[in-house]
């Protein structure tokens, strides 16, 4: 498996390119903006992009991904009740597709590119529909978990009893040294140490 990120957008959101080595396929996570940079990335690793993800639907993760489609194809996934909030109009929410996502993902479901296996786990709190894609030894948690920190949740749809929940009963629970890609900053952690470490979940 390839990895590779790309600061995009005005936020300076981490966009993830995931590619099986095999297949030469792989997935788009979070393409918010700069999508001339992501093509380039795109080229370089040389990808076909299966899916376009979102770990959630905030402007900073999602202002990229039409315009992404348009020019690699993929289909665009992210999760009912962010897409319902996209659509509605919610402040700070989207853009993404006039008629909504081309797929909704649920907790539990896995998609299959190639040799690869994303598992989709739901983890809201950031958002209603916030989402974590766990690949072999890796999970992506978008505005979730960050390198000791979480996201906020003083946004439409933030709860931060639910994120807590979230973090302790989703990601705390995953295998020790599983690597953690978060959607803002530069450092990769692992669930080891953010356990030991993030004071903001116990």
């Amino acid at each position: 498996m390839i990895i590779k990120r790309v600061v995009a957008g005005i936020y300076g959101a981490n966009c993830y390119l995931v590619k099986d080595e095999v297949s030469g396929k792989g997935v788009v996570i979070d393409p918010g903006g700069d999508v001339d940079d992501i093509l380039k990335a795109l080229i370089k690793i040389e990808m076909d992009v299966e899916y376009i993800l979102f770990t959630h639907g905030h402007v900073d993760h999602t202002t990229g991904g039409a315009e992404l489609q348009e020019a690699v194809g993929g289909k665009i996934a992210i999760s009912s009740e962010d897409d319902k909030l996209i659509m509605s109009g919610a402040s700070l929410y989207g853009p993404l597709l006039s008629n909504g996502a081309d797929m909704h993902l649920a907790s539990g479901g896995v998609l299959k590119v190639g040799e690869l296996e994303i598992e989709c786990i739901a983890t809201p709190g950031h958002t209603p529909g916030g989402m974590s894609f766990k690949v072999g030894e890796v999970v992506f948690t978008g505005d979730t978990l960050f390198y000791r920190s979480i996201g906020r949740t003083d946004l439409i749809g933030g709860d931060s009893d639910l994120i807590a929940k979230s973090i302790k009963e989703k990601l705390y629970t995953l295998p020790e040294e599983t690597i953690v890609y978060p959607g803002h900053g530069g450092t990769p952690t692992t669930i080891k140490d953010e356990k030991r470490e993030n004071s903001f979940v116990r």
